[in-house]
């Protein structure tokens, strides 16, 4: 169970170091450079003790990276006013289908 906290921790982290980046204005506004750094540097701590305790990569990588782009996707539109199109919501469900298929392959 704790690998899947560890896990969920990795994503929040990676999603809130992208939110700061995009909030920093490509780094011009300085006082956002720290909260990217340190959520980047978490997100990859807790992603590397997810594979040390034995979670497969390939399992491991799908389902941050996916969950990753759902969320910054819709994080962006709800924080940054950006497009959400239907085209993309679909394309939140196929990564959804695909992060399953891998999940449910590698058992």
């Amino acid at each position: 169970m704790m690998i899947w906290v560890m896990l969920g921790g990795a994503i929040a982290f990676e999603v809130t170091g992208t939110m700061a980046l995009r909030a920093s204005e490509g780094l011009r506004k300085k006082i956002w450079i720290a909260p990217v750094l340190a959520s980047y540097v978490l997100a990859f701590s807790l992603l590397f003790l997810c594979l040390e305790q034995g979670m497969p990569v390939g399992v491991a990588y799908g389902i941050w990276s996916a969950c990753g782009v759902a969320l910054t996707a819709v994080l962006a539109r709800i924080l940054f006013k950006e497009p959400f199109t239907w085209v993309m919501g679909l394309g939140v469900i196929a990564i959804a289908g695909g992060v399953l298929l891998i999940e449910l392959g590698a058992r």
